[in-house]
């Protein structure tokens, strides 16, 4: 199993260091160049969350990504000690109602769990929230 950790602010302009962490580690575990693509989106619009929800823009608070994997899954953890959620109080969104009324943003639970094979979230309030994004790895 490999294991690597990255610690940034939690600041947008930060959202381009996790991305180029997310795709090298997911080059180097064999994913094709779609699938790294889906998995950096799928980060992304967790960090998003993180920085906008989680901390409410206060730039200075730490977000961990910590990736793992080995043959058959590749996860990435992004942990922050922000504002807690209930994931499940989220409803699935409708997407033709969504694109009727050119709504923009929203979509991020829903691109998680439509992008990874594997979507938990953890959360301790008042210590930790984690959200672990898992692809699982097919042998080409």
């Amino acid at each position: 199993m490999k294991t690597k950790n990255l610690i940034v602010k939690s600041r947008t302009e930060n959202l381009s260091k996790i991305r180029e962490f997310v795709s090298s580690n997911a080059s180097e575990a064999g994913f094709s160049k779609d699938e790294i693509d889906n998995i950096i989106l799928a980060v992304d619009e967790a960090c998003t969350n993180v920085i906008k929800h989680a901390y409410k823009y206060s730039p200075d608070e730490e977000i961990l990504i910590e990736i793992k994997y080995n043959k058959s899954a590749f996860t990435v953890t992004i942990e922050d000690k922000g504002i807690s959620f209930d994931p499940n109080l989220i409803p699935s969104p409708d997407l033709q109602k969504y694109h009727r009324e050119h709504r923009v943003g929203g979509l991020g639970m829903y691109l998680m769990k439509t992008l990874m094979d594997e979507v938990k979230y953890i959360s301790v309030p008042g210590k930790y929230n984690r959200v672990l994004l898992t692809k699982k790895i097919t042998a080409a």
